[in-house]
Parts: C-alpha cells; structure tokens; sequence
C-alpha cells in the first residue's frame, strides 16, 4: 500500500505544477498548445497520488510489490519525457523556419544592392 505521506505529498506536488502552468499560461509566458503536455502530467499525476488504490493497482500490473510508489515516478519521467520530445521537435521546425528566414533575408539585402548600385 502506498504511504500516506507520500501521496499527500505527490498530491501537493502535482497540484503545485497545475497552478503553475495554469499561472503561466494567464501571464502568457507559456501558450496553451505547449501547455496540453504539462496540464495532462499534473492531472494524471494528481489522479494517481488520490487514488491510491488505482496507483497499487498499476504498479501490480507491472511487477512493482516492494514499493508502488516507484510507479508514480516512472509515469512522471514518461510525461516528462513526452514533453521534452515535444520540445524538441518545436525546436527542431523553429530551427530551419530561422535559416530559411535568414536566407530569404539574405537574398532580399543583395537584391536591394543590387538596384541602389
């Protein structure tokens, strides 16, 4: 059985990330498409810190007998994961958007030389 103790604090933890996200997207410091990944970690997590049976269950499902909380951890480390890929790939398409901008910038600077000469 997981520990109380360690689900208040898991609870407090995933709410805390909730608020946050939620914190960053009203000050527009985070837009909501990046957000989805966070919001959905904070829920799952929070869901599985309160239902501690669910969180026993899961971890039976998985071999885990000694310590089910260990679960938790390694569905937050997926989530975070997941995010990070997804960071990643954004990144990645912001990365070739920048050098065909710098490109096309390129081109026009030599194109207006071009005429004032």
């Amino acid at each position: 059985m997981t520990p109380l103790r360690v689900s208040i604090a898991a609870a407090v933890a995933a709410a805390v990330l909730l608020l946050v996200v939620f914190e960053l997207i009203r000050s527009r410091r985070l837009r909501e498409r990046y957000a989805l990944l966070w919001l959905l970690t904070g829920v799952v997590l929070l869901v599985l810190a309160l239902w501690r049976d669910g969180l026993n269950t899961i971890a039976g499902w998985f071999g885990v007998t000694e310590y089910p909380p260990a679960i938790l951890f390694a569905i937050a480390t997926l989530f975070i994961l997941l995010v990070l890929l997804h960071y990643s790939t954004v990144i990645s398409r912001l990365a070739d958007q920048n050098t065909l901008l710098a490109q096309r910038l390129a081109l026009l600077e030599a194109e207006l030389r071009e005429k004032r000469s």
